[in-house]
């Protein structure tokens, strides 16, 4: 696994942009990162974004957050 496959990245539609907007919380916690008018090319976007966040950070000598965002399936016990 790589470090970009450890971040929870999700797309949700936009009732005021009408259009789907990309989130990953732990890299970019003030909002939506990109947004696009399918969820599918959206989610691209924010997959590449993503692995660019990390390689800028790497290259920096920074150290990579910790995943602390978990999907509520794996929040809340079944």
């Amino acid at each position: 696994m790589n470090a970009n496959d450890r971040y929870l990245k999700f797309v949700q539609w936009s009732e005021e942009d009408l259009l789907y907007v990309g989130y990953c919380p732990d890299l970019f916690p003030w909002g939506g990162v990109c947004h696009g008018p399918t969820a599918e090319g959206t989610y691209y976007q924010l997959t590449q974004l993503v692995c660019e966040e990390v390689e800028e950070l790497t290259r920096a000598g920074k150290t990579l957050p910790e995943p602390a965002t978990r999907p509520m399936r794996e929040a809340v016990p079944a």
